[in-house]
């Protein structure tokens, strides 16, 4: 699949910085700290996971307030800031942080773009939502909600770690298998397998409606037939025709519920409801939280599948 123009431009940069001065890894800081700045929630959770408790290693998050979606987002003098000061900076790339393209070309940090290796899919939703994407390069980023893409972000932040530091290729080697193990292990001690096996145990129809566009990867990984997808925000909110197919697509499939994102709008959803008597249920696209390591991450997307089962039901 042909990527992004964003994400060959990372990747140029990783090269570079892992290439200059001899092939040398990013240099630490005078107190001997390797700074490493994930740019989103997702990517946070990602990496503190296979960071966790390896010595001169410290991980902190760029954006750190309640968001739905970056298509607006404005970089402030503190992430310039904490930009500058990175010595790692580990992106969901995809074209989900166009507004770091200037930042990055003057930083000396070496780029990890989470994307490679995922098998992109075309972006859903309103159009001209499309993160800043290039004419013909239109891409989903929310790679994240599926838990098999989440492995193979994991796998390849370690795989970019090990090269930047070597001598703690164990200690990210067992961070990375221990997250594994609850993302994807096996199906008789794994949440998310049971949360899933309840899931198709009590609905019948899986017909799935979001007023985000952001959860087709997830439908994809546990069988939801995504129906139709609308971001909503402010100077973009659902047209008439929109709103119509709605109603009808609940007509046609008998849908009892519709689904929003916790931090966006849902505004039309309830307005919907009210024509139509389904009940609208909030999901997590876990672009916000406090906490670290994988286990939030496991935590949304069963809290998401339960949702849905009490949901569809």
């Amino acid at each position: 699949m042909k990527k992004h123009v964003l994400a060959a431009l990372l990747a140029a940069a990783l090269l570079f910085s892992l290439s200059g001065c001899g092939g040398s890894a990013p240099a630490a800081q005078e107190d001997g700290t390797l700074r490493i700045l994930a740019t989103t929630y997702p990517v946070y959770l990602f990496t503190t996971a296979v960071t966790d408790g390896v010595e001169g290693v410290e991980v902190t998050r760029l954006i750190t307030e309640e968001v739905s979606c970056l298509h607006d987002y404005t970089l402030s003098v503190s992430d310039m800031k904490a930009i500058e000061a990175a010595d790692v900076i580990v992106m969901n790339g995809a074209g989900l942080e166009d507004f770091m393209a200037d930042a990055l070309a003057t930083s000396k940090a070496a780029v990890i773009d989470c994307s490679e290796g995922i098998d992109l899919l075309p972006t859903r939703g309103h159009e001209g939502h499309d993160h800043g994407e290039e004419e013909g390069d239109h891409y989903d980023p929310h790679y994240w909600l599926s838990p098999d893409n989440a492995m193979q972000t994991m796998q390849t932040i370690t795989t970019r770690l090990n090269e930047i530091l070597p001598d703690q290729k164990n200690s990210f080697q067992a961070n990375l298998d221990a997250a594994l193990a609850l993302v994807g292990g096996n199906a008789s001690v794994c949440a998310l397998a049971t949360a899933h096996s309840s899931l198709s145990s009590v609905c019948t129809h899986l017909e799935f409606i979001t007023f985000h566009d952001g959860f087709q990867y997830f439908a994809d990984s546990f069988d939801l037939n995504l129906l139709k997808a609308i971001e909503e925000e402010e100077g973009a909110e659902a047209s008439a025709a929109e709103i119509r197919e709605i109603v009808s697509l609940i007509g046609e499939y008998h849908i009892p519920a519709i689904f929003t994102e916790v931090n966006g709008s849902d505004s039309t959803a309830q307005a919907i409801a009210r024509e139509t008597g389904v009940a609208v249920y909030p999901l997590d696209l876990i672009m916000s939280g406090d906490g670290s390591g994988i286990q939030p991450y496991v935590d949304a997307i069963r809290t998401n599948l339960q949702t849905i089962a009490e949901a569809l039901k």
